[in-house]
């Protein structure tokens, strides 16, 4: 296993960092435990996790992820050799997931409750990255096409104010670093910008959707990860099962998750969607390949990314997962992707 230093800290990640979203709806406790136990054994470190978790998110599972994981760790007594991560929630109209509001919000009140939870359920008194799931403020981030619309919105809880209740919490001890996810440049600048003008604390990393279906980080976070040392950690890189080639021709398999969730995946059912992975299959099928294995590859060969975030429902996939990190990429690839990338750019944004 291949490790990565996170951020500018101390601290180093494996490059396979175990996703956890499907635990307590797709997957039992003893599967995620399986999991857990092939991917620790093969030396993976980094754990990625969230209040929100499993998903498709309900009441009635809400949480149980972070439980499976406290439990796991406290039955393998292995805490100090995780790096262990999960996520607060953005604005949402969930009510379920604060007793005292309707609106979850990135306050002082619902940030101190929602990491308390979540210490309980992961059965810890610290996390080792906290990151703030989506923003407070109104973003087109998942429903733009190619364009970005301005969203006016002055009741957002600035981001000052949101780093000022992490500053405390990390002072407090019950986090040691701090990052975003599914965010802008613009923001993780800001961020930047408050660690550096008000002492609060250093946005470490940023995790957003990025795969050969939608390569958006390399528009301006990319740069920004290099110059300034924030972390990379992209999900989906399988584009929500969509880079398995399994949903090509209208199919839709037996336990899938487009097929027991609808539009979960709506995200990477576009336009020449379908067309760019038929193109990418055919490229990896020349050099020997499976789509998966390439389309994994190639997140982890981009030298802005830090640790590539991988989920699987199966002990088939976990392994077939791991096992293309293991694989040489070469110049011929790349230049294969590329063409491939100016006929279908980015057609699942």
């Amino acid at each position: 296993m291949q490790f990565s230093q996170f951020g500018i800290t101390d601290i180093k990640v494996s490059r396979i960092c175990l996703g956890t979203m499907t635990w307590g709806e797709q997957n039992t406790e003893q599967e995620a435990w399986e999991q857990l136990d092939y991917a620790t054994g093969k030396g993976v470190n980094f754990i990625d996790t969230a209040e929100l978790y499993p998903v498709p998110r309900r009441e009635e599972t809400q949480g149980r992820t972070e439980e499976y994981i406290g439990n796991w760790m406290e039955a393998r007594g292995n805490r100090d050799k995780i790096v262990l991560a999960t996520k607060v929630m953005g604005r949402s109209d969930m009510p379920w997931f604060r007793p005292f509001t309707d609106i979850t919000r990135l306050n002082r009140e619902q940030i101190t409750y929602a990491l308390e939870q979540s210490l309980k359920r992961l059965k810890t008194d610290y996390v080792d990255l906290y990151q703030l799931h989506w923003p407070d403020r109104p973003i087109n981030l998942f429903d733009q096409s190619r364009g970005y619309k301005h969203i006016e919105d002055d009741d957002a809880v600035p981001l000052e104010e949101t780093l000022g209740v992490l500053d405390d919490l990390v002072r407090e001890g019950k986090i040691r670093e701090v990052g975003l996810s599914n965010e802008t440049p613009w923001a993780t600048m800001k961020c930047l910008h408050h660690a550096e003008t008000r002492g609060l604390p250093r946005v470490q990393s940023v995790q957003n959707a990025y795969n050969l279906l939608n390569r958006l980080y390399e528009h301006g976070l990319a740069e920004v990860s290099h110059r300034e040392g924030v972390a990379c950690l992209p999900y989906s890189p399988l584009g929500g099962g969509t880079l398995s080639g399994k949903y090509l021709g209208g199919a839709l398999p037996e336990g899938s998750r487009r097929q027991l969730f609808g539009r979960f995946t709506d995200r990477y059912q576009k336009v020449n969607t379908d067309d760019a992975v038929a193109a990418y299959k055919a490229l990896a099928e020349e050099h020997g390949l499976s789509l998966v294995q390439m389309a994994l590859k190639f997140v982890d060969s981009r030298d802005f990314v830090t640790s590539t975030i991988i989920g699987a429902t199966t002990m088939a996939q976990l392994e077939e997962n791991m096992a293309a990190f293991e694989l040489a990429w070469t110049e011929e690839l790349e230049q294969g992707v590329s063409r491939i990338f100016e006929k279908y750019p980015n057609p699942a944004p």
